[in-house]
């Protein structure tokens, strides 16, 4: 039976020529028709297999435009502290892993933030080594910008006091002692990162097909992901993308970003961005500008507010950075660059300005802090404004005093760059938030954490439930080129479907989103998630 019609819903389209719909008829993974429940099954119900959707509310399939599955795979491997809301509780899982380790064993976590804590800052280097003596350790910060580490692993690593620290890296020592105090910013990281021991294939594989099963039971159909410095290079991530989508059929569609060290390892494999399928594909090359703002390395053009002096730190000087766009120019592939604070942003389009635009859009991530002046250099229809809606609810109120009352009002500005014309695609950036796309959309829509019952912060920046679904369906296909085939419902485009258990477009509270469940996740017409 290759025909499928779903009957009986209340399908918001996004297509502007019929944007309500009862029921949609698919085949071969694509839609051929939309309109009332009886005239589709009228005109297509011979032989065709009827889902009846019972009234339930769906929407064009849910695409997160940046997260890292590999990284969301380490919580199946290893310690995940999502949620963990107290050093003590942190220390206490650590101790408990550490318990069931044969000593020398490596310990690895992430997704911790001290800003949750409320039993004090981070990990000190002696309550790591009191809870994990015998055992390395390596602890990655929900911001992916910073990581703790123990003794253990300072030895395993071979640490001393003259080592070399890659350029953009700080290993932050003691004031008095000048002893690490474990704690360790970007690339100072892979100094001890190098020395875990790798995972096995198949272990990376398991855990993978698990985390896509996971974002599918999110309502996500499609996800944008950065990988290979985490999956073992270029040729097994392929290879492990390969296997589970096209191979197993897992269902996930996956637009892979590659890291801007795998360039050449491209250019051998004769790879490029497209290269590919509808269900897995090459896309941009990948870059980071600047830092995250928890530890003040986001690169800002004036000083922090509350770090007079400290301005972050570029991760390469723009000659350098030249060169890595070069690279991605010589494979007419675009770039997916980094950058959350204004300065960064600056020197990127500096830049991109460089250069011709290449066949696809290249992609400013985060974007977090902006100018007036910035706004109509991003509004290039060659650009992306690529967002994470759901960082309001992390970084808000703390942030305030980073960036002061001045700067906040162009910071996290969704709606200011919406309104400009900008092209903005929805994200979580997943783990450094969670997945759900439904707290993205709950965060552009109510500039709040869960729970909080103020105005929001900065509300003149809210989106409407339109616009803030439109990021992660309808604009979430432009970073890809893939405007034409998904992202809204339409003939011949991929049938992709989320379907949700209320109807978020007639919500009198938007907090209801929080208790919305995501009902079936339809990909290529078929069902790859049911709730139970």
């Amino acid at each position: 039976m290759l025909r499928t019609i779903y009957t009986n819903g209340t399908i918001y389209t996004f297509n502007s020529r019929k944007p309500i719909v009862q029921a949609v008829v698919i085949e071969h993974g694509r839609f051929i028709d939309m309109g009332t429940s009886a005239d589709m099954v009228l005109q297509w119900g011979s032989n065709a297999q009827i889902i009846d959707l019972e009234g339930k509310t769906a929407t064009p399939g849910l695409i997160d435009s940046h997260l890292h599955l590999s990284i969301m795979a380490d919580s199946f491997i290893n310690l995940d502290f999502v949620g963990v809301t107290s050093k003590h509780d942190m220390l206490a899982k650590i101790q408990e892993k550490a318990s069931q380790l044969e000593p020398g064993q490596w310990i690895v976590g992430s997704s911790w933030d001290e800003n949750l804590f409320t039993d004090g800052g981070i990990p000190t280097i002696a309550e790591l080594d009191y809870v994990a003596p015998a055992n390395p350790l390596f602890m990655t910060r929900t911001c992916l910008h910073a990581a703790i580490v123990n003794s253990k692993a300072l030895e395993v690593s071979g640490y001393h006091p003259a080592i070399s620290v890659p350029e953009g890296g700080t290993i932050v020592l003691d004031e008095w002692t000048k002893q690490p105090t474990g704690l360790f910013l970007e690339s100072a990281m892979n100094l001890i990162r190098q020395h875990i021991p790798e995972r096995s294939y198949d272990d990376w594989k398991n855990a993978m097909r698990q985390t896509m099963h996971f974002a599918m039971s999110k309502g996500l159909t499609s996800v944008h992901t950065n990988d290979p410095l985490y999956l073992g290079g270029l040729e097994m991530t392929w290879n492990i993308f390969n296997e589970l989508l096209n191979g197993e059929q897992v269902g996930l569609r996956s637009n892979l970003l590659i890291n801007h060290e795998f360039l050449p390892n491209l250019k051998e494999a004769g790879m490029y961005t497209g290269f590919g399928n509808d269900t897995l594909n090459i896309g941009a090359v990948k870059i980071f500008a600047d830092g995250a703002f928890g530890r003040r390395t986001a690169l800002l053009s004036e000083e922090y507010s509350d770090a007079p002096g400290h301005y972050g730190n570029a991760m390469y000087d723009q000659e350098q950075m030249y060169e890595i766009v070069r690279g991605a120019r010589e494979l007419d592939m675009p770039i997916a660059v980094h950058t959350i604070g204004d300065k960064a942003l600056e020197n990127m389009l500096d830049v991109l300005d460089k250069f011709p635009a290449a066949a696809y859009r290249d992609r400013l991530i985060h974007a977090q802090v902006l100018r007036e002046e910035l706004i109509p250099r991003l509004k290039a229809p060659s650009r992306i404004a690529d967002i994470q809606p759901r960082f309001i609810a992390s970084d808000f109120p703390w942030v305030q005093e980073r960036l002061g009352e001045k700067r906040i009002k162009l910071s996290y500005a969704w709606k200011t760059l919406m309104e400009a014309g900008v092209i903005c695609a929805g994200g979580s950036d997943s783990p450094v938030e969670p997945v759900d796309p439904i707290l993205g959309i709950h965060a552009a829509v109510t500039r709040k954490k869960p729970g909080e019952t103020h105005e929001g912060y900065v509300p003149e920046q809210k989106l409407s439930m339109v616009d803030a679904f439109r990021l992660f369906t309808e604009l979430g296909a432009y970073p890809t080129n893939e405007e034409t085939i998904k992202g809204t419902i339409a003939r011949g485009k991929l049938a992709d479907m989320t379907v949700y258990s209320a109807n978020p477009f007639e919500m009198a509270d938007p907090d209801e989103l929080l208790t919305m469940d995501i009902e079936m996740t339809i990909i290529g017409g078929e069902i790859m998630y049911r709730k139970n």
